[in-house]
């Protein structure tokens, strides 16, 4: 059984999966499609991706256009964060943040029209993306990770951040996505 916890964002939940535990530790199911197609989440994943990451590594806002995902954190913590950047959305430019983490397991899924990014609070993090679409390099976009506009209020002062990353412009120069 799933928890849903509504975000206030069209096309954006999130999830607790029932987790089982005992003293040899605990059990989850991280996917079931007719479990997640009961909570309308009715994509087809066709990849799935894993991201590891070192503490205060700040990764994002990534978004590939037309791509829905759903994030879980499969060991350590981060601080993930979702934005909406569909022009024509009454949540245009607003962010859902939420720490994920591995000991307490949550999802996040956002249907296609969201950018997405996180920080890492543990020493280490491992993020699995179900993906419904195949990466594509001439689809990816981003978002500047610290565009005034949309405010995120992040909770590392020195993060690591990829040159690409770092390139992103803000939103109000993207193209329509």
């Amino acid at each position: 059984m799933l928890k849903i916890i509504e975000t206030g964002f069209d096309g954006l939940i999130l999830i607790i999966p029932r987790m089982i535990n005992d003293e040899r530790g605990g059990f989850y199911e991280s996917w079931h499609l007719k479990s997640y197609q009961k909570i309308s989440i009715s994509e087809t994943f066709l990849q799935d991706d894993i991201s590891i990451s070192k503490k205060n590594v700040l990764r994002g806002l990534h978004f590939q256009r037309n791509q829905g995902q759903l994030v879980t954190v499969t060991y350590g913590k981060i601080f993930d964060v979702v934005v909406d950047i569909r022009p024509e959305s009454k949540t245009y430019k607003k962010y859902f943040a939420v720490e994920l983490d591995a000991n307490e397991p949550k999802q996040i899924y956002m249907s296609p029209g969201f950018a997405h990014g996180f920080c890492v609070l543990s020493d280490l993090a491992v993020v699995h993306y179900k993906c419904t679409q195949y990466y594509d390099p001439n689809q990816e976009v981003g978002v500047a990770w610290n565009d005034p506009e949309i405010g995120i209020k992040w909770p590392v002062n020195n993060p690591n951040i990829s040159f690409k990353d770092l390139n992103y412009k803000n939103i109000s120069l993207l193209i329509q996505v």
